[in-house]
């Protein structure tokens, strides 16, 4: 585990959980309930863990035994239960879920405070439809249903705005989570290789200092069971776009590693204020 040095002592700190999570959800919880015990231990207030947490596979035919309506999912509970054990706020990350018309799946994050209960469901806005130039071919839309509505919850840290991966994109979702009050945006993530070593950082800057928030994105990093190959690089920054952690490429020899990193309101503060954004938009009155 790792912390960053330097904050104010009383500063509440993230916990940013990197996996390499597989496809037996029973191997992925164990690994969670291990690094939340390491997030209670270090002082954070909230753990945040990567999209896909609790499994991680796309083979749709060998995954479906997974998965259900959030109603008859054995999951949330099992999560909820972990936040109570160790008296802290989680971020699920997010877990794949049937949708309600219990024909496609959606990609949802749960937020879930230290006495057990969902404060906040959130289920993924974009699709990731993409061929890259490495060859790769993802259709997400195939097998998810998008999401139709923004989440913004109180917790520990702050206001606290949810997206998941993909939804990195779209500043336009980023503006109306801070819009809505949010300072603190998680991005959960299961970035590919040839896509994070491109983009990852620039992009997790770039939402940090447009919105004036902290930015908290835990990221599954290696070779996993499916086949593929995440990123990783878990990352906080703060809303001047300073990096405060990066968890580097791997999960490490445990299958985890935890990163604590400082939420402190007075760098927000002092960002929106040297460069306030929010005021500008209000008074511009040109016709783009």
């Amino acid at each position: 585990m790792d912390s960053i040095a330097g904050s104010s002592p009383s500063s509440p700190r993230a916990a940013l959980v990197q996996m390499t999570s597989g496809i037996d959800p029973a191997a992925n919880l164990a690994i969670i309930d291990r690094a939340m015990a390491d997030a209670a231990a270090g002082g954070a207030a909230m753990a945040f863990l990567p999209e896909m947490s609790l499994l991680l596979d796309r083979d749709r035919a060998r995954s479906a035994a997974h998965i259900a309506r959030e109603a008859d999912s054995p999951w949330p509970a099992a999560l909820q239960a972990l936040a109570q054990k160790h008296r802290l706020w989680l971020h699920s990350g997010s877990i794949p879920l049937l949708a309600d018309d219990g024909e496609r799946r959606v990609n949802r994050s749960h937020v879930i405070a230290a006495d057990g209960s969902i404060r906040a469901r959130y289920d993924k806005i974009h699709m990731f439809d993409v061929t890259l130039p490495s060859g790769e071919n993802w259709q997400e839309s195939a097998a998810y249903a998008g999401g139709a509505s923004i989440d913004v919850i109180d917790t520990p840290l702050g206001r606290l705005g949810l997206t998941i991966c993909y939804d990195l994109r779209f500043p336009e979702l980023f503006r109306a989570l801070v819009e809505s009050g949010a300072t603190i945006i998680a991005v959960p993530a299961a970035f590919t290789v040839s896509t994070g070593e491109a983009h990852w950082h620039v992009l997790l800057r770039a939402r940090a200092i447009e919105t004036g928030c902290h930015i908290v994105a835990a990221a599954q990093a290696g070779a996993h069971a499916d086949g593929r190959q995440t990123y990783g690089h878990s990352l906080a920054v703060d809303p001047w776009g300073s990096v405060l952690a990066d968890a580097g490429p791997v999960a490490g020899d445990s299958g985890y590693r935890v990163l604590l990193a400082p939420v402190d309101p007075v760098p927000r503060d002092r960002a929106r204020q040297s460069i306030p954004l929010a005021r500008s938009r209000a008074v511009r009155n040109i016709a783009l």
